[in-house]
């Protein structure tokens, strides 16, 4: 375990923290005006290898050359020219520290983290962090690499569950959840919805995908993986009856048939390793997706039951009310998508370029 220390006097700065791997959720920015809770649980912390917030600098400002050597491989709007390898924790582990009002940003609900670091050391006045707490963002503290230190500390320092005990241990991820909203004309609100976390995860998934797919459509299972994939594949892919085909793997599962070419796995949440087959040579491309939503797509849940008055028996389900489902069909979030697919080298592909330089705001509308 570890603590985060002020490099200007040494004072610390968090509990003790054991380290996993960062949530592909962690830049999502959901909705308008929606209350996402905390993005680390209490006691962890993730480091972040990207650059995140200003100072930054247009495309044209950079050129291709200085992108690729920072692992951009298509044209972006923008880069960020900050620190990369910040760590992130939940804001309740932060110690030790004072908020700088004055580093309020744009933000309209809560902080943003616009004006650079908005927390300052309470012993040396040292800037060591930037809170993030805003609607539509995930809420997180970010410990600056260069103004803090980790140090060990003693502590439980148990090893990473192995892919058996996941299977049987980890925490699914329902596909549906409530969204609350800053209160507006008529007061705070809320609305049942796909999950953010879904939404994320299917972005990032969804990059990967259209790589393995080599420019051929993709076929993967009914149910709701289709829901989830099939028709941004199909409004992406060229048509034909020479499909790929894509199946879920992973721990507990028997193998893929030889016929398969991609296979959904699972992340370990700790060491962000992606599952692989026991057999070194499977020649199926893997495409990862958080643990917690491999679990529901490889054994989802009925719909949960919902409490019976009177006398019905204790194992008869009601149809009234019927359970809340969304709106809208499924949509991957755009920018976890358009994040992941740029920083992958298989863009430079003539097609896929194509694809991204088409994906504009009226032509994917219904499919982020």
């Amino acid at each position: 375990m570890f603590v985060f220390v002020c490099a200007g006097c040494g004072a610390e700065l968090t509990v003790p923290l054991s380290q996993v791997s960062l949530p592909v959720h962690a830049r999502q920015q959901y909705g308008n005006g929606a209350q996402l809770p905390v993005l680390m649980e209490s006691g962890t912390f993730a480091v972040d290898p990207d650059p995140w917030g200003g100072p930054w600098r247009l495309w044209d400002e950079i050129g291709p050359g200085e992108a690729e050597a920072r692992g951009i491989h298509a044209p972006v709007r923008a880069l960020s020219d900050g620190t990369p390898g910040a760590s992130v924790i939940a804001p309740g582990d932060i110690r030790g520290t004072r908020l700088l009002p004055e580093k309020r940003g744009g933000a309209c609900c809560g902080l943003d983290g616009a004006d650079g670091p908005n927390m300052a050391c309470q012993a040396c006045g040292l800037p060591v962090a930037t809170r993030v707490d805003d609607c539509s963002l995930w809420q997180m503290v970010r410990l600056g690499p260069d103004v803090v230190h980790r140090v060990p500390v003693d502590g439980v320092h148990a090893a990473p569950l192995s892919w058996a005990e996941l299977a049987e241990k980890g925490e699914k991820t329902p596909p549906f959840e409530p969204i609350a909203t800053w209160g507006g004309r008529l007061g705070p609100n809320h609305y049942w919805s796909w999950s953010p976390r879904w939404e994320a995860a299917a972005g990032h998934a969804l990059a990967h995908l259209l790589i393995a797919s080599e420019g051929q459509p993709v076929e993967v299972p009914d149910g709701l993986t289709a829901d989830v994939f099939q028709r941004a594949l199909d409004t992406l892919l060229p048509t034909g009856t020479l499909k790929r085909r894509a199946v879920l793997a992973g721990p507990g599962r028997s193998s893929p048939d030889a016929g398969v070419d991609i296979l959904l796995v699972p992340v370990h949440p700790r060491t962000g390793r992606t599952w692989t087959p026991a057999d070194p040579t499977t020649p199926a491309c893997l495409v990862p997706l958080p643990l917690g939503v491999w679990l529901w797509l490889a054994s989802p849940e009925p719909d949960l039951p919902v409490p019976a008055s009177g006398r019905i028996a204790h194992d008869v389900l009601r149809d009234d009310p019927l359970p809340l489902l969304p709106h809208h069909p499924f949509r991957a979030d755009r920018g976890t998508f358009h994040h992941t697919l740029v920083r992958l080298p298989a863009v430079r592909s003539p097609w896929l370029r194509t694809i991204l330089e088409n994906l504009t705001q009226s032509t994917s509308a219904g499919l982020f």
